[in-house]
C-alpha cells in the first residue's frame, strides 16, 4: 500500500506539469482550432531562460525562495515574449489558409526552435542550478515527497487557478471565450481577435515556461531536445481530457502522469513513453471527443 502511494504521489507531480503543458495546447486549439506542436519546444526554452536566470543571479550559491522567484518569472516572461513572436511571424500569416498549411507551419517551428536550440545551447546537457536544494519529508505509511515536489504542485496550483481567473473574471477571458465560441461574431462585437490569439499564445508559453523551470528543479539535466516527448505526452493529454476544454486539461494531464509512473513502478520503465500513445488510442476508440470533451457538429 505504501508503494502505491508513493507512485500515487510521484504521479500527481508529474501529472500537475503535464497539465501546465497541456493547457497551452487545449487554448490555442480552442481559439484557432491549432495544434500548436512548437509547444513543447517552448517548455524547453522555459528550462534554458531558467537555467541563465539562476547563474546571472547566483541563485545556486545563496539559494532563496526570492531568487527561485525571479528565475520562474524571468524564463515565465521571456517565454512570452517567444510566444507572441512565435504567432505574429509564423501563424498569423497563415491564419486565414488551410489547416493543413496552419499544421506544417507548426512543425516548421518547432523544428527551428529545436536546431536553434543546439545552435545556441550547444548539444551538450547542461545542468540546472540546484536553486531550492532537495530535502525529503516523510508523510507517514512509508510515504516520503521532496520540498521540490510540494513546490512543484504548489506553483502549479496557483498558475492553474490564476489561469481560471483570468478566463472566468476578467475582460480578457470573456473575449478568449467569445473568439473560441465565434471568431466572426467576437470581432463585430468589437473584440480584437488579433490580441486576443497573440494573448493566449503569450498565456500558454508562459505556463510552458513555468513548467520547463519546475521540472529543471527536479531533473536538473537539460538538454535542446528535451521538450520532444514531454510536448508529445501533454498533447495527449489535452485530447484525453477534451482538446479545447481547460478543466479536461487538467484532468488529463493527472491522468497521464499517475499512468505513467504505475506503468514504471508495477510494469517496466521501458513502457514508460508507451502508455502515453496507448491511452491515444483507447480515448480515440472509445470516447473521441475526450472525457471532459463534447461531440460537435460541424458544417461542411
Amino acid at each position: 500500500m505504501s508503494e502505491f502511494l508513493q507512485q500515487l504521489v510521484n504521479g500527481v507531480t508529474w501529472g500537475s506539469v503535464y497539465a501546465l503543458i497541456a493547457l497551452g495546447y487545449t487554448m490555442v486549439y480552442g481559439i484557432l482550432r491549432l495544434i500548436n506542436f512548437a509547444h513543447g519546444d517552448v517548455y524547453m526554452l522555459g528550462a534554458f531562460f531558467g537555467f541563465f536566470a539562476a547563474r546571472f543571479l547566483n541563485a545556486a550559491r545563496d539559494p532563496s525562495p526570492f531568487k527561485a522567484l525571479l528565475v520562474l518569472l524571468s524564463a515565465m516572461v521571456a517565454c512570452g515574449i517567444i510566444g507572441i513572436v512565435m504567432e505574429r511571424a509564423a501563424y498569423k500569416p497563415v491564419r486565414r489558409s488551410s489547416r493543413l498549411a496552419a499544421l506544417i507551419t507548426a512543425i516548421g517551428v518547432s523544428l527551428l526552435l529545436e536546431n536553434g536550440g543546439i545552435l545556441l545551447f550547444g548539444p551538450d546537457p547542461k545542468f540546472f542550478p540546484q536553486i531550492i536544494p532537495a530535502r525529503n519529508i516523510a508523510l507517514g505509511m512509508g510515504v516520503t515527497i521532496s520540498n521540490q515536489q510540494i513546490l512543484i504542485l504548489s506553483v502549479s496550483l496557483v498558475l492553474m487557478f490564476a489561469l481560471r481567473f483570468i478566463v472566468l473574471h476578467t475582460r480578457t477571458g470573456k473575449a478568449m471565450q467569445a473568439v473560441s465560441y465565434n471568431p466572426m461574431a467576437a470581432a463585430l462585437m468589437g473584440i480584437s481577435v488579433d490580441r486576443i490569439v497573440t494573448f493566449t499564445f503569450m498565456l500558454g508559453s508562459m505556463l510552458a515556461a513555468a513548467a520547463g523551470v519546475l521540472v529543471a528543479l527536479q531533473n536538473p539535466k537539460i538538454e535542446p531536445l528535451m521538450g520532444i516527448m514531454p510536448g508529445l505526452k501533454a498533447f495527449v493529454a489535452a485530447v484525453l481530457g477534451g482538446i479545447g476544454n481547460i478543466p479536461g486539461a487538467v484532468l488529463g494531464g493527472l491522468v497521464m502522469g499517475i499512468a505513467e509512473v504505475l506503468v514504471v513502478g508495477y510494469v517496466s520503465p521501458t513502457y514508460r513513453d508507451a502508455i502515453a500513445f496507448v491511452l491515444l488510442i483507447v480515448i480515440l476508440l472509445v470516447r473521441p471527443a475526450g472525457i471532459l470533451g463534447r461531440n460537435v457538429a460541424e458544417k461542411v
